[in-house]
Parts: structure tokens; sequence; C-alpha cells
């Protein structure tokens, strides 16, 4: 629905700069099932594909999941500017490369972050305007533990690290724009989506607007 408004929206001539949508979460919350499924369902929303310089896992494409780096060039990429956020998590770097963000909410196109708090801080430090953050959260911590061992990716030890890591990004609730329990995922998705709609038809975001408007009253 929001990607049908959109194009409506653009059919009235109204321009529109893109936004950045950060969706974060503790590790088996659902942020990245519901990233997938928003970009399927919204042809102007784009992901922001992150370098890390953490081994590939078998399930992984580079370029599509990450852009996998090693640690020099993830230092150059830090001391010439090019990511617009970076954090370490479990001993490997990750970070947003800066051009390919710029270049989508140029061209009115949205960019979709799955980062987590530290990387979030950082987006709202440097672009608060153009940054809109939700933050998605387990209906309760038993419940993450038992979706963090149902995929079967860890190992004991690392699913008691990641349920560690947990507490610390849930204290962070309260620096993000909009919280969502993820009980449901359907339901989570449609809230997503719902906030996706509003903040794109936020005022300053219409570049367009003045023109249509002037265009509208000129008609009368």
């Amino acid at each position: 629905m929001a990607g049908k408004h959109d194009a409506q929206r653009k059919e009235a001539g109204v321009a529109r700069r893109g936004l950045m949508l950060v969706l974060s979460s503790p590790s088996g919350a659902g942020k990245t099932t519901l990233s997938r499924l928003l970009l399927a369902a919204d042809r102007n929303l784009e992901l922001s594909v992150s370098v890390t310089t953490r081994p590939r896992r078998l399930s992984e494409v580079d370029g599509r999941d990450y852009h996998f780096i090693d640690q020099r060039k993830f230092e150059a990429m830090v001391g010439s500017g090019e990511l617009l956020e970076w954090a370490s998590v479990f001993g490997h770097s990750y970070g947003t490369p800066r051009e390919p963000v710029t270049r989508a909410l140029a061209a009115g196109r949205d960019a979709l972050f799955d980062i987590d708090w530290q990387g979030s801080r950082q987006l709202i430090k440097k672009c608060r305007a153009e940054v809109v953050t939700i933050f998605i959260v387990p209906p309760s911590l038993a419940e993450l533990d038992r979706r963090l061992r149902r995929r079967g990716q860890d190992t004991d030890d690392i699913i008691r690290k990641r349920m560690e890591r947990a507490t610390d990004e849930l204290a962070h609730w309260e620096e993000y724009d909009y919280v969502i329990v993820n009980d449901d995922l359907d339901r989570s998705l449609g809230d997503v989506r719902t906030v996706l709609a509003a903040e794109r038809l936020r005022r300053p975001r219409q570049t367009g607007l003045a023109d249509f408007m002037r265009t509208l009253h000129a008609s009368e």
C-alpha cells in the first residue's frame, strides 16, 4: 500500500527526497525477516548493503547480503570518510557505504538499514532530518532464546553471548522513534509499513510540494 501511494504522488508531480529507514533489534528478534518482507512489498525501498570484516556464511552472497572485505580495507574506508556509520560486533567490523545511500536519497528512493543502536546513533548525529528509526523487540527474552536456537546457526556459547548482548541492546529502546513488539510477524510488518507511509508524507521531505501548491493555486 505504501509503495502504491508513493507512486500516485509521483504521478501528481510532487517530488520527494528519500529517507533512511533504520530497523534495529537484538539478534533473533526479527529485523532481518521484516527487512526482507518489506523490500519485497515496496519497490521504492532499497537495502543499504553494509561492508563487514566477518567471514561469509555459506548461504550469503557477496554484494547482496554484505560486501565482505578485510580489516585493512575497512579502516581505509573509515579514514577516507566513505562510511556513514560503523561499529564492532563480536570482534568483527560493520559499516554503511555512503555513496549508494546518497545517490538513492537524491533520486527520491528510500534506503533501508539493518543496523544496531550504535550505527543508528551515528546516523542520527550526522543526518537527523533524514533518519527514521524503528526498534524491533521480542515479546520476551525466553522467546528470543527460543528463536535463536530454532534457527540453528550458532553454538550454545554464541547464543549465550547474543542473549547477553540483547540485554544491553534493549536498554537503548528510548533512543528510537518507534518501538514495535514483534509477537506477530504480519502485524509487525503492517506496523512498519504504516510508519514508512506516514514518514514519506512529512512536508519537509516533499521537496516538490511548494511548486505543486503554486500550480494548484494558479489553476483556480
